[in-house]
């Protein structure tokens, strides 16, 4: 019987697109490789195999929620449109002169990335803002006209307009907007106080330049894709992820493609917290880890980390400052050029690097028998025994372990003068603690102790790495919950609709202003209410206030929170005591005398999250034992060892194994390490922990 809510999720990685179609309590998931030319296609590849499994029709879907790699992709790769900047006269090269900050400060010949577009791309425009919004130069007309004559026999695509204090007074941008609809209504325009209404104009115009460059790849596979669903029957609503955890309408996205940026990652941080609700878990690491990239948050109180500016494109691992900035809501995560498909190399020091190059679907790793030929992370883990060849994605893909000794051995190998297998530990053992060491610093960044977190595991590459992981930095347990090969996809299907809409208005505590604070909050949020209202115009909504605050003088400001009550009321002394709360957890101490001033203002509108029942425990353990067993190299013991393999299936509550042991399903493989003893949960997660702290019901 069919339910009347089916709905299909879609999240297009670097290497697999994963596709998940929900039919009320039945879930039915699949990967096929991603096709990079047209994406389009890997997803109605997926969409007909999962309905075809689930006897659905694709006329039944009633909704399809999408997260996709495309838009950071293409910033990565620059293949965006041709794209012109407008902006105030003075100020053409603040996206290449940067914040003149040394991310690397005893590189002398540090590099800095190239600005997104050249300087023969960016225009200026005789007008002036001041920072309180009052007019200081009006915009001249005239020149305004000669300008995109200009702009429009240079053949842009696409333009971005960015005008300095524009966050404070739109008026100028929203004149050359209409300018410009009027003179070259083919162009796809943005502007930055629509796209990022925040104060610091380098971040801001180079957000807004970002979302100008992929505006019209966006819109064009959007549109595609809408096409080729209904193509298929499945004329239901669309809906894309945003890089803050929440679901936004197909023609947002494509308005402001820039938001999708994290897409992907963010429905699996949005997983992972539905997992420590159900669980009752307040200090959780997450750890996605897919074929191209792994990703590491921080989810306190079952609730992601949250910022509102981050880096794609980084030139130097780990630095920031060295990437391009988008300043928008997003999930506070790291992200590793450390996936399946990351491709390995001896240096100048005869040392492995891996990644941050992946080999992507096309070629893939040596192993796909695709034409690739250097050694990927999915090479090392297939000849230490970590996966089995002839059940990869549930036995459609073929891997050859012939060709993965090959690459490793000629690439690896032959430099180091190690057998394929060492080599493949070595590789292994670098991206492990690659990974590792992203995690202890955005710990340290965020002043907690990972010893007192619990990872939860996801995404095809995790469960083969994480308990590995979890032995270098130290977590005694984690939790490999079920469909965690396809984890950011399931992640989409519990996402609430949402947005975020920020504004910047400077206002020191000293001149505290109840009423103008009061109509700034009801003003922000009509604006999101409205975003959501264009999703689902019958739910109920609830607004999340948010203020940047600090002390005078400082150059960067905190995240306060604010309940309904206060954002309703705001009361002086209130405000003051929540910065100062906030201050002191963060840095350990207060400053008395000094001023606070708030910079940016945020509301969050959001359908009410779904209501999680909380896991059962377990009554009886019971020891599990299989007479299957694998070849298993263990990097604690630096030795083969003979790991015991069994499918997950026939995991039931209270089931345990000791490791090692190898767990099989058709999206992932789970790898318990010697050091640890695998229970499955009554929702069928698999807990994973320390031998001398096992699960205990």
């Amino acid at each position: 019987m069919l339910n009347s809510s089916i709905r299909l999720s879609v999240d297009i990685g670097g290497t697999f697109t994963d596709v998940v179609l929900e039919n009320g309590d039945v879930v039915i998931s699949t990967k096929v490789l991603t096709t990079y030319k047209a994406p389009e296609n890997a997803i109605i590849e997926g969409m007909s195999y999962v309905c075809k499994k689930s006897g659905v029709d694709p006329s039944h879907i009633s909704q399809i929620i999408h997260g996709t790699t495309l838009a950071t992709n293409a910033l990565i790769e620059r293949r965006g449109a041709k794209t012109a900047l407008i902006t105030t006269k003075g100020f053409r090269d603040v996206i290449e002169m940067r914040t003149e900050s040394r991310f690397e400060q005893y590189d002398l010949n540090l590099t800095l990335p190239d600005p997104l577009l050249p300087r023969n791309f960016r225009y200026t425009i005789e007008e002036r803002m001041q920072a309180d919004g009052k007019v200081l130069i009006p915009l001249n007309h005239q020149k305004l006209d000669l300008l995109i004559d200009k702009i429009k026999a240079a053949g842009f695509e696409s333009i971005a307009v960015g005008l300095l204090h524009s966050y404070a007074n739109d008026t100028h941008e929203r004149m050359i907007a209409k300018a410009l609809a009027q003179r070259i209504p083919e162009a796809m325009v943005s502007l930055s106080s629509q796209v990022s209404p925040q104060m610091r104009e380098y971040e801001r115009f180079n957000t807004t330049i970002a979302n100008a460059y992929i505006k019209p790849l966006m819109k064009s596979y959007l549109s595609r894709l809408k096409g080729r669903l209904a193509k298929e029957h499945a004329n239901c609503p669309i809906f894309l992820m945003h890089s803050g955890g929440g679901i936004i309408s197909l023609e947002n996205a494509a308005e402001f493609p820039v938001r999708l940026i994290e897409s992907g990652p963010a429905g699996g941080a949005v997983f992972a917290a539905h997992i420590a609700t159900r669980h009752g878990l307040d200090k959780v690491l997450s750890f996605d880890m897919g074929g191209t990239t792994a990703k590491i948050c921080l989810i306190k109180n079952q609730t992601p980390k949250t910022a509102r500016v981050f880096e794609v494109a980084r030139t130097y691992r780990f630095k920031k400052g060295s990437g391009m900035p988008i300043s928008i809501p997003v999930i506070d995560m790291v992200e590793i050029g450390a996936g399946g498909g990351s491709l390995a190399q001896i240096d100048s020091m005869r040392q492995i690097r891996v990644g941050p190059e992946s080999a992507g679907s096309e070629p893939g790793p040596a192993c796909f028998k695709r034409h690739g030929t250097r050694p990927a992370v999915t090479d090392a883990d297939l000849i230490l025994g970590k996966l089995d060849p002839t059940n990869f994605a549930g036995g459609t893909i073929r891997l050859d372990a012939l060709a993965s000794e090959k690459a490793l051995k000629l690439h690896l190998g032959n430099t180091l003068e190690v057998t394929a297998q060492i080599a493949a530990f070595g590789l292994s053992e670098v991206v492990d603690e690659n990974m590792a060491n992203a995690a202890r610093v955005h710990a340290v960044e965020n002043g907690e102790d990972l010893s007192e977190f619990t990872m939860i595991a996801f995404g095809g590459a995790a469960p083969l790495h994480a308990g590995r992981l979890c032995e270098k930095l130290g977590i005694r347990r984690m939790l490999v919950p079920t469909g965690a090969g396809v984890g950011s996809a399931i992640g989409f299907l519990y996402a609430p609709f949402s947005f975020e809409a920020n504004r910047s208005q400077f206002m020191r505590l000293s001149d505290f202003d109840a009423k103008a604070i009061k109509l700034i909050l009801d003003e922000l949020k009509s604006e999101a209410t409205a975003f959501v209202r264009s999703c689902n115009a019958l739910a109920p909504i609830e607004a999340e206030y948010k203020v940047y605050m600090r002390y005078s003088g400082q150059g960067w400001e905190i995240p306060v929170q604010l309940t309904n009550a206060q954002a309703e009321a705001p009361d002086l002394d209130t405000y003051q005591a929540l910065f100062e709360r906030e201050y002191e957890l963060l840095f350990g101490r207060i400053v008395d005398g000094m001023d606070v001033e708030i910079t940016v203002w945020s509301v969050n509108a959001t359908t009410p999250a779904q209501t999680v029942a909380p896991v059962q425990t377990i009554q009886t353990l019971r020891s599990l034992s299989t007479e299957k067993t694998r070849e298993l190299f263990d990097p604690s013991l630096e030795a083969v060892t003979t790991a015991a393999e069994l499918p997950r299936s026939t995991m039931n509550p209270g089931s345990q194994i000791a490791g090692p042991a190898i767990i099989t399903e058709d999206e992932t493989t789970v790898i318990v390490p010697a050091s640890r003893i695998a229970t499955t949960l009554a929702d069928g997660s698999i807990d994973i922990s320390e031998k001398e702290r096992p699960y205990v019901s």
